[in-house]
């Protein structure tokens, strides 16, 4: 008896129970009693419509069906309309169809067909939806809501619009307080002003405007890409932060930037990189050019099969041993970067590699970039104003109209920014207070059927946002539908073609270039450079596209082949992507080893000025008490067997095919031969003597695995034999020049006439031109005469 009271008890409690309706209709067919306007209460939970009754099956469970202007209301507040409603009282699942609504705390679901549990207040629709919270509008093929967490999960054609961003993926986790959006499939991000983020693992808030992705994370601005092992990335500052083998590319500026760390800033369109950084710009080459750091006599020619081939797989291994540390133990290990990281070069175009310890570039407006014009000419243009030492003669060394009728090049020269700009502009905090939907109610009184019990008075709703619903319900369907959504490896893809894009020189970009900005590139601390024709060091490095300037300081070195270059600043200029010239200024000084090192021809003077024509070296000038050591060579022997020393204002050298045509020495010319019998290790070398091989980058590996050693403050060089008979060293202080942004003070010139160049007839003259047209700082041979001593 006990057992069967418990029993009915709980089966009252799982049951509905009727709290009021406004009459009712028995069917004598099924035996059910349709009520029009019931309320009824169970669980907790209100349930009322327009019409509806109460049924079993033949175990006894209770069904609810509901006609029109359904409504659930739960104990937290959470309210859902609908068309039709079918409740199974013992699990507690209702199924919505047809204009469904649900109303919660921080967010609002519609969908037409819905199935919800009020028991764990866990709702999933199926064949489309939204969600919409705050001033984000989710929709959905299919979604699963967490009343509770207010989490919602949506799969499949899943589209997210809020006032800054879309967002487009298949697979996404959605909290309605925090707005977070969390991602685990391939997502883009479109941002309103056309940048765009790409991810396939990581986290979105889109009130904050903060991003953080782990999982092959690409961000896209126009031109410019960034990729990174993790991105981070906050919208309101415009900046974009990438960990781990870090890739940039411009394909408008043809340029490129890896590292371990990028920062990039929307606002001036600027990165810096820093954790062995590289940059790298590409140039055209000339189809002669060989790969200077072979030293030897033989030179590669690109046209030839073999060669490419070898250079091709050669340079499939650009970045790709670094010197990383492991994160674990601390240590340093050479680790091998995604191939994709340097594509090759192709047979007509070369690159620039760059390192440093910080790398930054920026887009600059091209108004505030001031040229500097050093005023280069072809033809030497006049002498410095400077007083020099008067070696002697005061006429040329020779004449020569090699240099007549040539036009004269007029260089942007140094140029730099008058200020910086900051278009940061920061944004107003939107804020959005969740709409409460209230649905008012009116008891409509009507007589009551007899059988009706007295009940209080019933809400009865009016659905006045059908027609709102019905409309974004074709709109959703019509979004989900031409909604793009990603697919794996898209960064991959997408990222590759940019590289393609950016190495060839001879596509045109897909966007045209911005004419009124233009970029620079700062390089600081242990700059190293490598080309395939040429390698430098530095301190620190400038480099402005508009001019296609390099500004080398703090104690530059150029190599190129077996010839050293170095001075206080070393300018660096490509037209048309091609080197066109070069200017040593402070104690400019050029070296060239000969006898497999043994001896150092060498050149020196205030300021050592070069053009170059199809990239290699057409004709130099020094100027400024400049001096010449040549060692003479004999052929058979290859033993040297004097050393031409000469000194003047200036020394004019004109090469072709990359051996002298001829050599002019102009003003003050004092010129001597030494037997090599009679040489001291004094007359050796010339004051500010430097020969540092070893810290010349030997390769593209190389560049980024190792810094040059020289002390920061000094550089030792041989001076003279002591009384043992060993060099003595002597310490020579070398000039630091941080990088600036203002250029350097302009070369002053001296208005000089010209004179007629008057022949040397001297015996002594006509030996050391020849000795120095055999010779040239680029091979050493022998004199075809026996020069008089001095």
């Amino acid at each position: 008896m006990a057992l069967g009271l418990m029993l009915a008890s709980a089966q009252q409690q799982d049951e509905l129970r009727l709290l009021s309706s406004s009459y009712s209709v028995l069917n004598s067919k099924t035996g059910n009693a349709m009520f029009y306007r019931p309320v009824y209460e169970h669980k907790g939970s209100t349930l009322s419509a327009d019409s509806g009754y109460l049924h079993k099956d033949d175990i006894g469970r209770q069904f609810f069906e509901a006609y029109s202007n359904v409504i659930i209301t739960q104990p937290t507040g959470t309210q859902i309309f609908a068309d039709k409603l079918h409740y199974d009282a013992a699990s507690q699942n209702a199924t919505l169809t047809q204009n469904v609504r649900m109303v919660s705390r921080s967010s609002i679901l519609t969908t037409n067909h819905l199935q919800y549990n009020m028991r764990s207040s866990v709702g999933n629709y199926y064949g489309g939806g939204r969600i919409t919270s705050g001033t984000d509008t989710i929709t959905s093929t299919n979604a699963t809501y967490f009343e509770n967490t207010q989490d919602a999960f949506f799969n499949k054609k899943v589209v997210v619009r809020t006032p800054n961003v879309k967002i487009y993926t298949d697979s996404m986790k959605y909290n309605s307080p925090s707005s977070m959006t969390y991602f685990y499939t391939p997502t883009n991000i479109k941002g309103n002003k056309g940048e765009n983020l790409y991810t396939e693992k990581g986290d979105y808030n889109t009130n904050t405007g903060v991003a953080n992705f782990t999982k092959k994370n690409l961000y896209t601005e126009g031109s410019k890409m960034l990729k990174g092992d993790t991105l981070h990335y906050d919208r309101r500052t415009g900046e974009g932060e990438a960990i781990r083998n870090v890739v940039f590319v411009d394909t408008t500026d043809k340029f490129y930037a890896y590292g371990d760390k990028g920062l990039y800033r929307q606002s001036d369109e600027s990165i810096t990189m820093t954790d062995k950084p590289l940059i790298i710009s590409v140039v055209k080459k000339d189809s002669t050019q060989s790969d200077s750091t072979n030293t030897g006599n033989t030179k590669t020619n690109p046209s030839n099969k073999k060669e490419v081939k070898k250079k091709e797989k050669e340079d499939k291994k650009v970045k790709e041993e670094v010197v990383s540390k492991d994160d674990n133990k601390g240590e340093n290990k050479l680790v091998k970067l995604d191939p994709v990281v340097v594509p090759k070069d192709s047979v007509q175009m070369d690159s620039i590699f760059m390192t440093a310890d910080t790398l930054f570039s920026k887009m600059i407006l091209r108004s505030t970039y001031i040229p500097k014009n050093f005023k280069l000419s072809r033809d030497g243009g006049e002498l410095d104003v400077e007083v020099d030492e008067d070696y002697g003669d005061d006429n040329d060394s020779t004449d020569t109209d090699f240099t007549a009728g040539l036009d004269s090049l007029q260089l942007k020269g140094d140029t730099l920014e008058k200020k910086e700009i900051n278009n940061d502009a920061p944004q107003k905090k939107i804020k959005d207070k969740q709409a409460v939907l209230k649905e008012k109610t009116k008891q409509e009184p009507k007589k009551a059927s007899p059988n009706t019990e007295k009940t209080t008075a019933k809400p009865v709703v009016k659905d006045l946002n059908r027609f709102e619903l019905e409309k974004n319900s074709k709109a959703d369907s019509i979004l989900r539908k031409n909604a793009v959504v990603p697919k794996a490896d898209y960064s991959d893809q997408i990222f590759n073609k940019a590289l393609k894009a950016a190495k060839n020189n001879h596509e045109k970009p897909a966007a045209p270039p911005d004419t009124a900005k233009s970029r620079i590139v700062k390089a600081y601390h242990n700059v190293r450079m490598f080309k395939s024709d040429f390698q430098a060091v530095a301190d620190s490095v400038y480099y402005g596209m508009a001019d296609s300037m390099f500004r080398l300081m703090g104690k530059p070195m150029i190599w190129a082949e077996k010839s050293q270059i170095s001075g206080d600043t070393i300018f660096l200029q490509f037209v048309n992507q091609k080197l066109d010239n070069t200017l040593i200024v402070g104690n400019a000084f050029m070296v060239n080893a000969t006898l497999d090192s043994a001896k150092y021809n060498q050149l020196k003077g205030r300021k050592i000025t070069g053009f170059f024509d199809k990239n290699s070296l057409e004709r130099m000038f020094v100027d400024g008490n400049a001096e010449n050591i040549i060692y003479v060579v004999n052929e058979e022997t290859n033993v040297a067997t004097e050393l031409f020393h000469d000194r003047s204002s200036r020394i004019k050298i004109y090469m072709e095919n990359n051996k002298l045509k001829e050599y002019v020495s102009i003003r003050k010319v004092d010129g001597k031969v030494y037997p090599i019998a009679q040489l001291t290790q004094e007359k050796e070398f010339l004051p500010g003597f430097i020969w540092r091989p070893e810290d010349r980058p030997k390769s593209k590996e190389d560049l980024l695995n190792r810094k040059r050693s020289v002390a920061k403050d000094e550089i030792k060089v041989p001076e003279a034999e002591n009384k043992e008979g060993k060099p003595k060293e002597k310490t020579i202080k070398n000039i630091e020049s941080e990088p600036e942004e203002k250029p350097q003070e302009e070369v002053k010139k001296q208005t000089t006439p010209k004179r007629e160049i008057q022949k040397m007839e001297s015996k002594a003259q006509g030996e050391k031109l020849q000795a120095v047209q055999d010779s040239t700082l680029i091979k050493a041979v022998s004199p075809n005469k026996e020069p008089i001593k001095k």
